[in-house]
């Protein structure tokens, strides 16, 4: 798809309504925020331009690295191998948290210093060896035309697409976006409508609404994190009720990633998440049967490794980004009992580590 510069600072976009007022309804997610003439969405990126919504940051990027795949995390897609990663600015919920707030509370489109169309960003990946390429930084969901046009690119010379997102997406939209990703992590914020409400400035059904649809509607890849702050959303009883949710209506195989939490952006006056905290919620977890229960943002071998539900075997050593001795067969079949490890496999484990190489486009 060949965009010149004047559609890039104003890229068409189809999911609004015209109201009669003279206001535009953008309907990407549940936000709505409806718009007056030159007027931008809380997302920021998304505004009214005459008469519809555009997307103002349609090839342009905060920035462009290969990390490793674990880092997303997806700790059961390609092991081991490299990934293309990029987000733009802005972002459609307002975390208090939010640990890449400089992006995606990015109010200056200036930040997006690097450039790149869908085209440039598939060739990139490829040239570099990474076998996909990751939305992330921020929600990719604000930036749908870009995420999708490069992930049809990505397609065509065989890179998988990943999506980094926190699921707050409207049906419409979600269906079209997830139609060609190939792998996600949802990032469950909480188990609570009222944190989600007073430090997300969101609502936790529409995220539930995402979780159900990618696990019953599609073949895409997810899993999910949920970061854990000391004394927000960590008590047992909103632990226990979101395992058991996802043991419910998700299953058992659907990798579940407890990730520390640390100081930043409006939430300087919490602690970083003790590792017992991890824990707990990780054996809170596996009593619900959860096969796959990870502590991420700490250095735990045990706990950040992957066993095997039959023969309780460590078939995938992890310290954080880093492999060590692996057990599983090309399949993904653990090497001691046979047993197909939940995932998508292909070859053997990547070798790529736990590097951060930045590059750039031009």
């Amino acid at each position: 798809m060949t965009v010149n510069k004047a559609i890039i600072e104003n890229f068409p976009t189809k999911y609004w309504q015209a109201l009669d007022d003279g206001r535009v309804r953008c309907d990407v997610c549940p936000q709505h925020c409806t718009l007056r003439e030159g007027k931008r969405g809380s997302c920021f990126v998304r505004k009214h331009h005459q008469g519809g919504i555009v997307l103002t940051s349609y090839g342009r990027s905060s920035g462009f690295c290969i990390d490793p795949i674990e880092k997303k995390p997806l700790n059961h897609f390609l092991p081991g191998s490299s990934v293309l990663s990029f987000g733009t600015a802005g972002c459609n919920l307002s975390c208090q948290f939010c640990q890449n707030w400089d992006i995606s509370k990015s109010r200056q489109l200036d930040s997006l210093c690097d450039n790149a169309l869908p085209e440039q960003l598939a060739q990139a990946a490829s040239h570099y060896g990474c076998r996909s390429l990751a939305f992330t930084y921020n929600d990719p969901v604000i930036f749908l035309e870009y995420a999708i046009d490069t992930a049809i690119a990505a397609k065509a010379k065989g890179i998988n697409s990943v999506a980094v997102s926190a699921g707050y997406i409207c049906d419409e939209p979600r269906v079209e976006f997830f139609q060609h990703m190939d792998a996600a992590n949802i990032d469950l914020k909480s188990f609570s409508e009222q944190f989600y409400h007073k430090v997300c400035h969101a609502h936790l059904q529409p995220v539930l609404e995402t979780l159900l649809y990618l696990k019953h509607e599609t073949t895409v890849w997810f899993e999910i994190t949920n970061l854990l702050i000391p004394g927000e959303n960590d008590s047992e009883a909103e632990l226990n009720l979101m395992c058991q949710w996802i043991a419910e209506n998700l299953g058992s195989d659907v990798p579940l990633h407890f990730s520390a939490f640390h100081p930043d952006f409006k939430m300087l006056d919490k602690p970083v998440t003790p590792l017992a905290t991890l824990q707990k919620a990780r054996n809170i977890a596996l009593s619900y049967g959860l096969h796959y229960v990870y502590c991420g943002n700490v250095h735990d071998s045990e706990s950040d490794s992957t066993y095997c539900p039959q023969c309780h075997q460590r078939v995938i050593e992890r310290d954080w980004y880093q492999l060590g001795r692996y057990q599983l067969d090309a399949k993904g079949h653990c090497q001691h009992c046979g047993y197909t490890i939940a995932g998508y496999y292909s070859g053997d484990k990547g070798t790529f580590g736990s590097r951060r190489i930045p590059i750039s486009m031009t």
